[in-house]
């Protein structure tokens, strides 16, 4: 039996992992001894919270073919499936950032904007492969909006780190 989803329950998981990118770069900060280091955390906090609301936005703007279900689900799996998936890719809440980013005083400014455009390149390879499971008809081309602004973020790090670099 195949596995298929529509656009509504990839942008669903979409916000969660963004709300999950948010909650570590919030604990990284937290961690951090350093003024400079714990800013750009926060300035990670934020650009995910705004990733959730334009995830959020165009989720709403799905056509109500685009949010139907592909299969009866009357006890919610799906969505549980979903919410334990996103839990689990890209950004794991349940990873300690210290480990993750060595947050002492040797990790620099550019090793974390590094780390962050590698999970964002991960989120795009997520993105890719979900979009395989997305029939036509349920908003597959939809999925492309996710991958574009997963790309624009990797832009944004990335000129951040040539500032940084400078």
């Amino acid at each position: 039996m195949s596995t298929y989803f529509n656009a509504d329950e990839i942008f669903e998981m979409a916000e969660q992992i963004e709300r999950n990118g948010a909650k570590f770069y919030r604990r990284a900060a937290q961690a951090a001894g350093d003024p400079d280091k714990q800013q750009l955390f926060l300035q990670l906090v934020a650009m995910e919270a705004e990733h959730e609301r334009v995830f959020s936005f165009m989720r709403g703007e799905l056509s109500a073919e685009e949010g139907k279900g592909a299969a009866f689900d009357p006890d919610d799996q799906t969505s549980q499936y979903l919410q334990a998936a996103a839990a689990g890719k890209v950004f794991n809440v349940d990873a300690d950032p210290e480990a993750l980013f060595d947050i002492g005083e040797r990790l620099t400014v550019e090793d974390i904007l590094r780390a962050a455009i590698a999970m964002e390149k991960e989120s795009i390879i997520f993105y890719l492969g979900m979009k395989t499971m997305v029939p036509d008809g349920l908003g597959k081309d939809k999925i492309d909006g996710i991958i574009k602004e997963e790309m624009s973020h990797i832009g944004a790090l990335s000129m951040e780190l040539a500032s940084q670099m400078a």
